[in-house]
């Protein structure tokens, strides 16, 4: 089992201790029954909104796929979008803050780029690519990144041979 699986039951099991702490500290600060009021509130307006990002989500994806376009934006704003409706369902108040927070749309952009970043990491190029689009890249001419072998020369040598080694980074237009 990964490390990181090990966690995710304490996790659930604090979140849960945190909801009926949290509940119960507002129950007593307003009474229970309108506490228990908000939470159903909180439950029926996520399952509005899983309702209403699902469709969204789903047609989104059908028009960049039917237009030839990478559905990566598409798909990582649906997905943030249901987690905010789940959030908001599952019957608990820190929940459906996040939930809330979730569905506010500048913050759903910073975290879809948060996303956008870490596939891109783990994903290779072509999928990448394929996924979110082509990437922009500056090149700054450098030296080779190593001694080059014995008897080789800097300049290429045979058709099979492209040339030089040129470093170069990954520039996203809208980060800046």
């Amino acid at each position: 089992m990964r490390r990181g699986l090990k966690v995710v039951p304490v996790a659930l099991a604090a979140g849960l201790v945190l909801e009926i702490v949290v509940f119960v500290l507002l129950a007593q600060w307003i009474g229970y029954l309108w506490a228990l009021l908000l939470t159903l509130v909180a439950s029926v307006a996520g399952m509005v909104l899983l309702r209403r990002e699902g469709t969204r989500a789903w047609r989104s994806f059908r028009a960049a796929a039917q237009a030839g376009q990478p559905p990566g934006e598409q798909v990582s704003d649906g997905l943030l979008g249901l987690a905010a409706g789940l959030l908001l369902a599952a019957p608990g108040l820190v929940s459906g803050a996040f939930g809330t927070v979730l569905a506010v749309p500048p913050v759903r952009r910073l975290v879809r780029r948060r996303i956008q970043v870490a596939a891109e990491r783990r994903l290779s190029s072509a999928a990448a690519g394929d996924m979110f689009g082509p990437r922009r890249v500056r090149v700054y001419p450098g030296t080779p990144s190593g001694p080059s072998p014995a008897g080789a020369a800097d300049g290429p040598s045979s058709p099979a041979d492209p040339g030089p080694t040129v470093e170069g980074e990954i520039i996203d237009p809208g980060r800046r």
